[in-house]
């Protein structure tokens, strides 16, 4: 039989079209300080970047980190596991964001996460089902020239759909110029439900912002517990219209004050219970509109005006004290005036 012999440059497009895409087979990859990203990214080649990692990785698998490394800001578009083992670092762009995440059910592990004050938002949920992190460092993002409040956030919380779920532990958000963590939905209504435990959001803007001022619906119930919130340069604790909300257990000193309860449309409950509230540059709890507050087991002293400053719309019926709070030595407030009205004592 006769062979063929194809021209050359006939040869030189065939080996030079594109390979095609590799099917998503993986259900755990990983990334090395000495990977490369042509790799296959198992545990013998591993990859460079989370991206190229997570692009081979099924819905619901894990991307680890094997060494020390910075790995690259990433996209996130499906449910995910990224452990960072403690050790792997992520730098977010100039004037963009460290980690984004579009859809899916995501878990966040051992990141430390950068804005060296040039990028705008560590972590930004725009929507998905879940979000959870744990034992990540999330600092130094920047506003920007507008003083935008979507920007300057450590972690931005920004649901555009109902029903999701939020759990943040052994996290520290810190030096953030707007908000170390803000839950801010957009627009529309939804039914949200974040647990903060052992989270210290220390220097940042405001500490922890939860504000549902802009939801025409829905009820986000807000559980914060065991967590420091100390030295912001505002606020430490801002919550803002139509929540349930528990604090439990939460050292706030050393912000200007130390926690804001504003109610607006909605009617938030707030339950502060075994809570320091210390060394705010203002007043130690302000609440103002119409939550329903109750204050016990909790000492609020040594800030810079009020202790407790609360100035509730039908006051004394929705601030309510047990009776076993130490309230002194504030500037204004003491045990005996603790505010501009005086709580209802039930």
């Amino acid at each position: 039989m006769k062979s063929v012999i194809l021209p050359s440059a006939l040869l030189t497009l065939v080996f030079s079209l594109p390979l095609p895409a590799t099917a998503q087979t993986l259900t755990r990859t990983f990334v090395s300080s000495t990977g490369v990203d042509s790799n296959p990214c198992t545990i013998a080649q591993p990859c460079a970047t989370f991206a190229r990692a997570y692009g081979e990785t099924v819905p619901g698998g894990i991307v680890a980190a094997l060494d020390p490394g910075k790995y690259g800001p990433l996209t996130i578009d499906g449910s995910i596991t990224i452990n960072g083992n403690g050790w792997a670092a992520i730098t977010g762009p100039a004037s963009g964001t460290a980690i984004t995440i579009y859809s899916g059910s995501v878990t966040l592990i051992g990141l430390e996460i950068d804005g060296a004050n040039a990028s705008y938002n560590g972590i930004d949920y725009v929507q998905g089902e879940s979000l959870t992190i744990t034992n990540c460092l999330v600092q130094g993002f920047a506003k920007d020239s507008n003083g935008d409040p979507t920007t300057g956030n450590g972690i931005l919380i920004e649901p555009t759909a109902y029903k999701n779920i939020f759990v943040i532990t052994n996290t520290i958000v810190s030096q953030n110029a707007n908000v170390g963590l803000y839950y801010r939905p957009p627009s529309g209504g939804t039914d949200d439900y974040i647990s903060i435990d052992h989270v210290t959001a220390t220097a940042n803007g405001f500490g922890i912002g939860i504000d549902s001022s802009l939801i025409g619906s829905g009820i986000t119930y807000v559980a914060i517990s065991n967590s420091n919130v100390s030295n912001n340069s505002s606020t430490g604790i801002s919550i803002v219209s139509g929540n349930s909300f528990s604090i439990d257990n939460t050292t706030i000193s050393g912000n200007t004050p130390g926690m804001t309860i504003t109610g607006a449309s909605g009617l938030p409950n707030v339950s502060i219970n075994n809570a320091t509230v210390s060394s705010n540059a203002d007043s130690g709890i302000v609440a103002s509109g119409d939550p329903n507050v109750v204050l016990g087991r909790s000492t609020i002293t040594a800030n810079g005006a009020y202790g407790v400053n609360n100035q509730t719309t039908h006051n004394p019926t929705q601030f309510y004290t047990y009776g076993d709070n130490r309230i002194n030595l504030n500037y204004i407030g003491n045990v005996n005036g603790t505010a501009l009205k005086p709580l209802a004592v039930q």
